[in-house]
């Protein structure tokens, strides 16, 4: 069986996932789409799709798609999820898969209502350095007692990473903490009992503040200090060190080093070492099989609850 599966939004996230797609077996790009349908067309030909389309209603109508991933912008993430399950298509849905604690429930109670499988793009649970990570935990020989974060970048016009001009604006807290957030939960396997927020000025033109500081605790005391920040003229990108009972670990994406800045081998973790590619194995995979996946919109909900606590602190 080969899952059909249509990206939406073709920015510099969507053709990473088109990227991925393009090296699982199981997997054929059959659509694509986007707000233009020169962009579409453009896209639908360099991959190999079937057809391109700016028409999303029209689009999720293909009596042979199984599934779309979403990588469009934010405010559209809620509508256009429950419209694919609506429609019966398999949905993962980029970060965040809301930008309130709202609209993220009403993507659970859709999905518990179809059955369907929908899966939020966690992509922390599936790089290798964080599986590394995870698998020393579950083999008991590996015990979290503080994460430390920084989320650092340089941002003071609304581009994404292709240089080009995005039509939403970056959240510090709805997209870049929603990953810290999550994978803090899923490594220590605790729930959050406590977490404070503080920010920043926000900026006069975007409207967003640029710097924030947050601290969690989970139920048992581990704790985890995240920093980010948009005006870091630095390394970009998410660091994340491990300080555990037996050892430290620095995460860089899909590297990983001790404490000592030894490098650690995570090629023979996973069957690929890019995190998007492995997190889009997984939704087909699960699509395949008929079973909940990693990440999906139920498992990470306690994510958004948290940064609902976390936005009311910082708007009171």
């Amino acid at each position: 069986m080969t899952v059909n599966i249509a990206v939406v939004g073709l920015g510099a996230f969507g053709q990473k996932h088109l990227d991925a797609l393009a090296n699982i077996p199981d997997a054929t790009i059959k659509y694509v789409g986007h707000s233009r349908q020169n962009v579409a067309d453009e896209i639908a030909e360099k991959y190999g799709a079937d057809k391109g389309f700016d028409s999303y209603t029209e689009l999720l109508a293909q009596p042979d798609l199984d599934g779309v991933i979403l990588a469009t912008p934010t405010q559209m993430h809620h509508d256009q999820t429950i419209e694919a399950l609506r429609a019966g298509k398999h949905v993962m849905v980029e970060i965040p898969m809301a930008d309130n604690l709202r609209g993220v429930q009403d993507i659970v109670d859709v999905q518990k209502e179809t059955g369907l499988i929908a899966m939020a793009g966690h992509t922390r649970r599936f790089n290798p350095s964080h599986q590394y990570v995870h698998n020393k935990i579950t083999a008991g020989e590996f015990n979290i007692q503080q994460m430390d974060v920084q989320t650092y970048f340089f941002r003071r016009t609304n581009m994404n990473a292709l240089g080009q001009p995005r039509s939403w604006t970056d959240h510090l807290l709805w997209h870049h903490a929603a990953h810290t957030v999550d994978l803090f939960q899923y490594q220590t396997g605790e729930k959050i009992v406590k977490a404070n927020a503080i920010q920043g000025p926000k900026h006069p033109e975007l409207g967003i503040a640029m710097d924030m500081s947050i601290q969690l605790a989970t139920e048992t005391g581990k704790i985890c200090t995240l920093s980010l920040s948009f005006n870091n003229d630095g390394p970009l990108g998410t660091f994340f060190r491990y300080i555990g009972d037996t050892a430290t670990y620095i995460a860089r994406y899909d590297d990983l080093v001790t404490g000592k800045e030894e490098v650690i081998d995570v090629s023979n973790v996973d069957v690929s070492m890019n995190g998007i590619e492995l997190q889009d194995r997984e939704f087909v995979a699960a699509i395949k099989e008929g079973r909940e996946p990693n990440a999906s919109v139920a498992q990470v909900l306690p994510c958004y609850i948290v940064l609902d606590a976390l936005q009311q602190q910082l708007d009171y």
